[in-house]
């Protein structure tokens, strides 16, 4: 499987690591937006081929696949332009940032009938998939998740504090992690309800976000959301049900006690992003639909899109 990376910030990197404990795996091409950074990632992880420019990766016979770790705004149009080349497509979540671009994305995908998946993570860590494996053992149902999703951004920088060309955003990025979570865990949702804090002056984005979440199966959800949280950072999700409670740190997985729980036998790796490849690649190979393909997580950008139209209400 002969993969090209595109966007090799500090994301796309986690993928880069993940994919060279892959068996049958090569990286061939690196696509990033200065030819230094490009040529310097390729040369670290053995790539012979670094452009600026996609299109590039996309016309060699070479490259089978293509992850996208672009900007989010880049997403939906360079998922369908791979689809056009006859390139299979792993495009890190969001999506997009609209409904109609997500629907869009989907038609192509139901067109080529070539794999398109999403980099919906949570759907792979251990702590997730111990979750999801009780509840469809029967053994747990999720009557209420809290979820936190805390950063300290109020400058435009990206996870290894560098500075970003483009703008993240609460609510088409770190929103989408918990509504198809939510969805995935608990049922389809039926309503949703949005607000928002003031936007910055600079970044023109709300930096507080909060979200209600109903599923048909009667469960409800609370999501915080904060650019502005001094600490500590990151996403932290409690399951509540009606036979215990679990909360959940990334990887990790304590009871509502705060007792661990082993989750290391769950899966071939404790590396949510490296499972995540690991399915898109075996996806690929063998001729299916992939857990979190675009038709499978699309609903989440319907609620999106559903909450946008309320914020800008």
């Amino acid at each position: 499987m002969r993969i090209a990376l595109a966007g090799a910030g500090a994301f796309g990197e986690k993928h880069l690591d993940g994919l060279k404990k892959i068996e049958g795996v090569e990286i061939v091409s690196i696509i990033s937006r200065t030819a230094e950074q490009a040529a310097a990632v390729a040369a670290k992880y053995g790539a012979k081929h670094s452009s600026t420019e996609l299109e590039d990766a996309l016309a060699r016979d070479d490259v089978d696949a293509v992850i996208l770790c672009t900007p989010t705004q880049m997403h939906a149009s360079q998922a369908i332009a791979c689809m056009e080349a006859g390139k299979h497509v792993q495009v890190e979540i969001p999506l997009a940032d609209s409904w109609a671009d997500s629907e869009a994305v989907l038609a192509k995908q139901k067109a080529t009938g070539l794999t398109c998946m999403v980099g919906h993570t949570r759907r792979f860590n251990p702590s997730h998939q111990f979750v999801h494996n009780k509840i469809k053992a029967g053994e747990f149902a999720v009557q209420q998740m809290d979820v936190q999703t805390y950063f300290f951004r109020r400058r435009n920088i990206n996870a290894k504090g560098e500075p970003r060309s483009w703008t993240d955003h609460l609510l088409w990025h770190h929103a989408a992690h918990t509504v198809d979570l939510f969805a995935y865990q608990a049922g389809r949702i039926v309503k949703a309800n949005a607000l928002q804090g003031p936007k910055h002056p600079e970044l023109g984005i709300a930096m507080d976000m909060s979200i209600q979440l109903l599923s048909e199966t009667g469960a409800i959800c609370t999501l915080s959301l904060s650019f502005n949280n001094d600490g500590p950072l990151g996403t932290f999700f409690r399951y509540i049900g009606d036979t215990g409670t679990y909360i959940a740190r990334y990887d990790d997985l304590v009871n509502g006690k705060e007792e661990p729980i082993d989750v290391s036998k769950v899966d071939v790796s404790m590396n949510g992003i490296e499972l995540q490849d690991r399915e898109f690649i075996a996806a690929i190979r063998e001729g299916r639909e992939p857990n979190s393909s675009v038709g499978k997580v699309l609903d989440c950008y319907r609620v999106l899109g559903e909450l946008e139209t309320q914020l800008q209400g």
